[in-house]
């Protein structure tokens, strides 16, 4: 599994409305010994292509366009394939110590519910804040 923007292997594309599932995409991540230190992927640059993929993850036209027509929008100017790496400089610092979990060497870890030890985040926010920032909550009911 990856984000909406690996661009496939250029021989699965036609796979991408018949079988989703099959569809390899172009990405990759450097190991050493077993242990991951960094990921990257080729991205899309296609607009036609990314616009066949978002259909095919059940974005409809309209949310396509809401949450990435800006990205649609400056394919139709060109695009060169591109892509990129990120090594973790907290997985590498953790394999330099022997430590496998990589919570003992981060600065502000979260704990596995999502929760940071050290701040106590998340937390309750004042009225006062909300007001600042005009933000309103609202709980919805499902």
């Amino acid at each position: 599994m990856h984000h909406p923007f690996t661009a496939p292997k250029k021989e699965f594309e036609d796979l991408i409305e018949k079988d989703l599932g099959k569809v390899l995409g172009r990405h990759y991540d450097l190991i050493l010994n077993g242990f991951e230190l960094g990921s990257g992927s080729i991205r899309m640059h296609n607009p036609e292509l990314q616009s066949r993929a978002l259909k095919a993850l059940s974005y409809s036209k309209e949310d396509a366009e809401k949450k990435f027509g800006f990205l649609l929008e400056a394919f139709k100017f060109g695009a060169v394939p591109h892509g990129g790496i990120a090594l973790g400089l907290d997985r590498i610092c953790a394999l330099l110590q022997g430590i496998s979990d990589i919570r003992e060497v981060i600065a502000f870890p979260k704990n596995k519910a999502g929760q940071n030890p050290m701040d106590g985040c998340p937390s309750d926010v004042e009225e006062k804040q909300l007001k600042e920032l005009h933000l309103k909550l609202e709980t919805v009911k499902k």
